[in-house]
């Protein structure tokens, strides 16, 4: 029985979502809304299948849903419990416009969080950090093989012990709101979680070139559109479903005594790791057809390798990962396959703001 099912559940029945209407987002709030909750979520529907995903929210509301048409540098009212998921996601955007990435996830993220202190209702407020955190990871001593790197040390992956170390705007940005977050649980005792996560992936997923790499393999892959890799192809990345992620958010909030002011690695470890081109192995073999392949230069800050040392989360919060690499994919080229026509759709028309409270002073157009 998770966290938000339980008979302690009824103390969090006013849930805010941040960029509820982006891929975890949506999955998150349909979870929520499943288990009997209220549920606002809150989204300036910026990012390519938010349209999607909102119309998709609305079926599953009944009634208990309301969607905002807004930006997280506004204020919000009073919740009991905050998932702060709304961000600017890619570094290579960071990079072009790094004021703009800068307002979004350090700003963003500071106005979340001091509305949090100054609404007296002491709520929880888990924020969605990233594993970029950690930098490059230049000094780490690797192997390589024809189809991976990997990791001469930490045979358990990356520990939240690892030096902090920001590369690029958008892990300045995002590192900046991580640390916010542990240290107001320092200064105020709010209740913070951060959580490093490391390429969740799963349905409602609308992945690009420049972020979401799972899900842009694959509907590349169904789809039969060529894929570019950046650098060698043999980086590799632990990926998790995005129902282990919510299982760790609700084991967080049942556990919020210990998980409070607490910064954890999140991804499938070790034995859910691999590199790009074992990705695209798997695809062409389980599609049963080649996938026509681009290569192109290394990313700045690009890690070679970077894999979740999950055992703190184990340890604190009972979690571990359910979903192996298998039955993921598999749920992933299922939703692919039977919603292909919302990849080749134009852009939707943006919805209007439903129930939009006074505190949002500006509405994202």
């Amino acid at each position: 029985m998770t966290a938000l099912s339980s008979a302690s559940a009824g103390k969090l029945r006013r849930i805010l979502i941040t960029g509820g209407c982006g891929f975890i987002g949506s999955n998150l709030a349909a979870h929520y809304l499943a288990q009997g909750h209220w549920v606002t979520v809150f989204d300036n529907f910026s990012r390519a299948g938010a349209v999607s995903n909102a119309a998709w929210l609305q079926e599953q509301g009944g009634g208990r849903l309301r969607i905002l048409l807004g930006d997280v540098r506004e204020d919000w009212e009073d919740v009991e419990l905050v998932v702060h998921l709304a961000a600017q996601v890619a570094v290579t955007t960071s990079v072009v416009d790094p004021r703009h990435d800068f307002m979004v996830n350090a700003l963003g993220g500071f106005n979340v969080l001091d509305a949090a202190r100054r609404t007296g209702d002491d709520p929880i407020v888990l924020y969605a950090s990233t594993n970029k955190v950690y930098g490059a990871l230049d000094g780490l001593r690797l192997k390589e093989a024809a189809l991976r790197y990997a990791l001469r040390d930490f045979a358990h992956g990356i520990p939240e012990g690892h030096p902090v170390d920001l590369h690029s705007p958008y892990g300045c940005s995002k590192g900046s709101a991580d640390l916010y977050m542990l240290d107001y649980a320092r200064i105020y005792g709010l209740r913070t979680v951060v959580f490093r996560q490391s390429c969740i992936y799963g349905p409602r997923q609308f992945g690009v070139e420049d972020q979401g790499w799972v899900a842009h393999f694959m509907i590349s892959a169904v789809l039969g559109r060529p894929i570019t890799i950046y650098g060698d192809g043999r980086q590799v990345r632990d990926i998790l479903h995005v129902r282990d992620l919510i299982g760790a958010f609700d084991l967080a909030v049942e556990r919020i005594d210990v998980s409070r002011g607490q910064a954890y690695n999140l991804g499938g470890g070790p034995r859910s790791a691999l590199s790009l081109l074992e990705l695209i192995y798997r695809l062409e073999a389980d599609l049963d057809h080649p996938i026509p392949l681009w290569f192109d230069e290394w990313r700045a800050g690009d890690q070679r390798v970077y894999i979740s040392d999950t055992r703190k989360a184990e340890r604190d919060l009972g979690w571990v990962p359910q979903i192996s690499i298998e039955q993921g994919l598999v749920d992933l080229r299922r939703w692919v396959e039977q919603n292909v026509k919302l990849f080749d759709a134009p852009r939707l028309a943006m919805p209007e703001s439903q129930n939009t409270p006074s505190a949002l002073k500006e509405i994202v157009r």
